[in-house]
């Protein structure tokens, strides 16, 4: 019997997750890069880091990081030559909620939130996150500078208090959301790739919304909260469709197989 694939820690969620041909005359089958396939990558070419480092931060052997990483090359390579569109999905990983102590090699802010606010929480509470901005649900979930964040028991807020996410930006802020223990999040316009960084995390997904962020957080606990389960963002537009009554949707969650 095959032993259990030990789960890799991911600590920067991919921001884009398919890369398509600028001629697709002639369609060809993705070629699907993991995201722990990702992950060596961007520590290994992007912030040249070791082999010794790139395992020490995604917690497994160095020799696990070598075949993966050499997986992922051929895999880029296939793709780039000849013309496959590229897809970064599965694998088997975890986000990076900043509880180990080796993280990001001597100073990890997710560590410093985790340390605080996975202690602070009590059990029974639920915690809402919400991108913040003067008062206001901030509409750009990528750029999100602060968080406000409610700790929630039998329907009533017993603390809140603005969180700066110490300019994480994109895949990262997942990983924030997760070190702050967060159970839900709700925001504007929101990309596919964080989307799925947030289900993997299991943090429920409530966006497309704005205005005011307190009242926001009282409708969600009322279930009058309207919200956008097919929401999107890009750069340059946010897609808000027809609202919804936060009892009728929620996210999945991500474990480890």
């Amino acid at each position: 019997m095959p032993r259990p694939v030990k789960c890799r820690k991911v600590c920067h969620f991919p921001n884009v997750l398919e890369f398509l041909p600028a001629d697709d005359t002639e369609k060809k089958t993705p070629i699907v890069l993991t995201v722990d396939e990702y992950e060596t990558i961007r520590l290994l070419d992007k912030k040249g880091y070791s082999q010794e480092q790139c395992a020490e931060s995604m917690q497994i052997a160095r020799t696990t990081v070598q075949r993966i990483y050499e997986i992922a090359r051929k895999k880029i390579a296939d793709a780039l030559i000849d013309g496959h569109p590229l897809k970064i999905e599965g694998g088997d990983f975890i986000i990076c909620d900043g509880q180990s102590s080796d993280c990001s090699f001597g100073g990890c802010y997710k560590q410093e939130i985790y340390q605080k606010y996975a202690v602070e929480k009590g059990e029974g509470i639920m915690r809402i996150a919400v991108t913040y901005e003067n008062g206001q649900i901030f509409q750009h979930f990528g750029h999100t500078e602060t968080f406000k964040i409610y700790d929630v028991e039998e329907g009533k807020v017993l603390h809140s208090e603005v969180v700066d996410t110490n300019g994480s930006g994109h895949g990262a802020l997942a990983g924030v959301l997760n070190a702050l223990n967060a159970d839900v999040l709700i925001c504007g316009g929101i990309g596919g790739g964080a989307q799925t960084a947030l289900a993997a995390a299991g943090i429920k997904l409530f966006g497309g919304v704005s205005g005011d962020a307190d009242k926001a957080v009282e409708a969600f606990i009322n279930e009058t909260l309207e919200y956008n389960p097919d929401v999107k963002c890009s750069h340059h537009e946010h897609n808000h469709g027809e609202g919804h009554t936060c009892g009728e949707h929620g996210c999945g969650s991500h474990s480890c197989h």
